[in-house]
């Protein structure tokens, strides 16, 4: 019997001794008997493949869930979607016991990969950016990374002005200005960070064109009073789920909350005693806002009732297993578009959360509330933000419009 026939036996006996401690994992995690089953079967198969297959340990990484799924060529979209996820939660509950070895990154990432992971943990834990941000940034520079063939030790002769210039007129063709915009602002950033991280020896971010932003001249799409009120009251609130987005919606709707702050809100954060809430919003801001008394009857109900025992901090969870915070602020958008579709109410432009959030600031401006009034309420760190919704004070506007001159007198 050959080495690798006794390694793969033991890599075999590893795999069967955690499936069940595997699936009672899954089981505390709020997993269907259903679900557990199939998981079950699909652990089962796998442990057998990387046995026929004479799989050692130290071979095991994040590509031998997608070879094993390509065993059977014939299996259909979903079953694969299903054992390919199995497998990936399989090999993590290996990796945190510890009968796996983890292979680090840096023993399998390319080059390009590696500064993309750093870049990453740069923009979280350095410049504190929004989730959202960073999933703005990230992908531009990637195809940027990919376009330059980049090999180590090679970064300052690769990052040159004329060649960051020709990127950049390339990937802008044809495209809109918002898209050139963060295009540039993501490039800038990229290469600022790389001269700080001592990997280049001059700061190129420089040699990235500035794209201007006009203000917008139009006026942000929003929901009227009337409107969010109608949604609000078509949210069905028989369910536990029902309940849980209720709480969202009236924290968009009173408060003006952004997608992001809803789903990092914790537990700790709301502070029943004192009748605040605690929100970390943008580059690391921590603002108290008062908990107002429908707000804080809507969460106290889905906390008490519906939420249920998880590890999770997060007040929101989701609703299937594992029962873990909501996964990003596309949660929230999806949780307002099936609100409006339910109060048969249309929009208007892009974004669905933020409606709520433009909502609240128009009704303001219209009840006479001030540009520093709402900027504070809204947590703007510049007013010039805020100055949008002087637009929508269409009433006020009238009331100090000059007669149209014509000729032969005013008309």
């Amino acid at each position: 019997m050959t080495s690798a026939t006794n390694e793969g036996g033991a890599l075999q006996r590893i795999l069967e001794d955690e499936i069940e401690p595997f699936l009672q994992r899954l089981r505390a995690a709020r997993y269907t008997n259903e679900t557990l089953q199939r998981k079950r079967t699909i652990t089962k198969e796998f442990a057998q493949w990387a046995q026929q297959r004479l799989i050692v340990a130290d071979n095991i990484d994040r590509n031998t869930a997608a070879e094993f799924v390509a065993r059977l060529p014939e299996t259909t979209k979903t079953r694969a979607a299903l054992e390919r996820a199995t497998v990936r939660l399989f090999l993590k509950h290996l990796y945190e016991e510890g009968r796996l070895r983890c292979i680090t990154p840096k023993e399998t990432e390319s080059v390009c990969a590696n500064y993309l992971r750093r870049y990453e943990e740069y923009l979280r834990k350095d410049r504190g950016l929004a989730e959202n941000s960073v999933h703005v940034y990230v992908p531009f520079v990637r195809d940027f990374l990919s376009s330059q063939g980049i090999k180590a030790g090679s970064l300052s002769a690769t990052f040159e002005t004329l060649q960051i210039r020709s990127f950049l007129i390339t990937q802008t063709k044809g495209r809109s200005d918002e898209y050139t915009r963060l295009l540039a602002v993501s490039l800038r950033s990229f290469l600022r960070f790389l001269f700080f991280a001592g990997e280049t020896d001059h700061d190129v971010s420089g040699s990235v064109p500035t794209v201007r932003k006009y203000r917008m001249s139009r006026p942000p799409s929003f929901l009227s009073g009337e409107q969010t009120e109608l949604v609000l009251a078509a949210t069905d609130r028989s369910t536990s789920t029902g309940r849980r987005d209720y709480a969202v919606l009236l924290l968009l709707a009173r408060l003006g909350l952004r997608a992001g702050e809803i789903v990092s809100l914790e537990l700790d954060d709301i502070q029943w005693r004192s009748g605040e809430i605690v929100i970390r919003g943008k580059g690391r801001l921590v603002d108290h806002l008062p908990l107002v008394c429908d707000v804080g009857e809507a969460l106290a109900a889905y906390i008490h009732d519906d939420r249920g025992a998880s590890s999770s901090r997060r007040v929101f969870l989701r609703t299937w297993a594992p029962r873990s915070g909501l996964t990003g602020p596309a949660a929230i958008g999806h949780i307002v578009r099936k609100a409006l579709v339910r109060a048969g109410v249309q929009r208007s432009g892009r974004g669905a959360a933020h409606l709520f959030r433009h909502g609240l600031a128009t009704n303001m401006i219209r009840q006479g509330a001030s540009i520093a009034e709402i900027a504070e309420v809204l947590r703007h760190r510049s007013q010039n933000t805020t100055a949008i919704y002087s637009h929508v004070s269409f009433e006020a506007l009238r009331m100090v419009a000059q007669p149209w001159p014509a000729t032969g007198g005013i008309r």
